[in-house]
């Protein structure tokens, strides 16, 4: 059976000082009336279940994601003492549903993305799903066309088509959710591909060549595969890692399950699934995606998820511009902002913290997460 597994543990820095450590990106409404954690699970309706699906998220986290997520199985929001990357948080996760499910596929999604329609990306699982059933061995990866040079993602380059991709039948669920995605103006089948090799973030110039080539996607972080393949493929490649997590499973229905967990967890290195298995291992499927993805990485995201007025403003909340032009300002609809004379900022406002930032350094933001810590400033972050 299908399960999904629900990766909800960063901290969403760049999104400061709305997204804080105890109310992250993931569990915000940055648009659209649900949290982007909700909106995850709601394009899983009518492919996979609440019973089937995981969430692994910080322990810190973990009450106000079931207050968000309160149709899912308690003990199916996993939290983690520490963070070790996404590598250890799949393996976490497969060595647990296996427990239920020993046969289980596995598809794995971060819970900060903007994925639409909901109709395409499920038609795309059925279809990766329906590649690892007839062969088990595959990993399967879901790669999104550049549209620009972009240097903060990974790359995945194509190989030789593949020939057993195949276009799911017309009277199939999936068939009927791909032609209701070509009525939305996407692509009428996903192709899929071998993966020639996964490239690190590029220079500008490597980038402009990846664009230049159509042989590249951005990888999107999106994978299905069998559970005990990605568990296998950790013993084959991270062999302690795997040794912790067989011991984390041993204790899952025991009394010292938590303590197990904390002791064994902690002591794995972080490293992330690409790292760790991806970039070694063969077979590694990536199809086409067939539906419109933002990985809604930072402010500037805002102006592509709700479009700008005729200055070029991303505006959410009370706001009044003069001379004011390609901004992005984020308030609340009773604290009115008002801007004179700016040009190509950021301005966002909280009730204890405002934010004025170039948009052009906006990668930045980070330190100044990174400044707060260093003052003890602990209430903003």
């Amino acid at each position: 059976m299908l399960h999904a597994v629900i990766m909800a543990g960063g901290s969403g820095t760049r999104f400061w000082p709305l997204s804080r450590a105890a109310r992250p990106k993931q569990l915000l409404d940055l648009v659209g009336g649900r949290t982007m954690l909700q909106a995850t699970v709601d394009r899983l309706e009518g492919l996979v279940p609440a019973e089937r699906t995981w969430v692994i998220t910080n322990r810190s986290l973990v009450p106000e994601v079931r207050a968000q997520l309160p149709d899912l199985p308690s003990a199916q929001i996993l939290g983690e003492p520490c963070k070790r990357d996404t590598a250890p948080a799949i393996g976490l996760a497969g060595v647990l549903l296996t427990r239920q499910d020993p046969q289980a596929t596995m598809v794995v999604l971060p819970a900060d993305h903007r994925i639409e329609p909901g109709e395409a990306l499920r038609a795309a699982i059925r279809q990766a799903a329906e590649l690892v059933e007839r062969d088990p061995r595959r990993l399967v990866t879901f790669g999104i066309r550049p549209t620009y040079p972009a240097e903060t993602f990974g790359y995945i380059e194509r190989g030789e088509v593949l020939e057993d991709a195949g276009r799911p039948p017309e009277s199939s669920a999936a068939g009927a959710e791909l032609r209701f995605a070509c009525a939305s103006g996407l692509p009428a089948t996903a192709s899929a591909y071998r993966v020639a090799r996964f490239r690190e973030k590029p220079a500008r110039s490597v980038a402009e060549e990846y664009l230049a080539s159509g042989r590249f996607y951005w990888n999107s972080g999106i994978f299905v595969w069998k559970a005990r393949t990605i568990l296998e493929a950790l013993r084959e490649h991270e062999p302690q890692m795997w040794q912790h997590l067989q011991d984390i499973g041993r204790a899952a229905e025991g009394s010292d399950f938590l303590a197990t967990l904390d002791r064994q967890f902690s002591q794995i290195r972080p490293k992330s699934i690409d790292y760790a298995v991806m970039e070694h291992y063969q077979p590694v499927v990536v199809i086409e995606a067939p539906f419109h993805w933002d990985d809604v990485g930072s402010w500037q995201a805002l102006a592509r998820l709700i479009g700008t007025d005729a200055q070029g403003n991303a505006v959410q909340g009370r706001h009044l511009g003069l001379e004011t032009c390609g901004c992005i300002i984020r308030t609340s609809d009773d604290h009115l902002v008002v801007t004179l004379g700016l040009k190509d900022l950021i301005v966002v406002h909280t009730p204890d913290a405002t934010l004025v930032a170039d948009k052009a350094r906006e990668e930045a933001i980070r330190k100044v997460v990174e400044a707060l810590a260093q003052r003890g400033w602990e209430a903003y972050l």
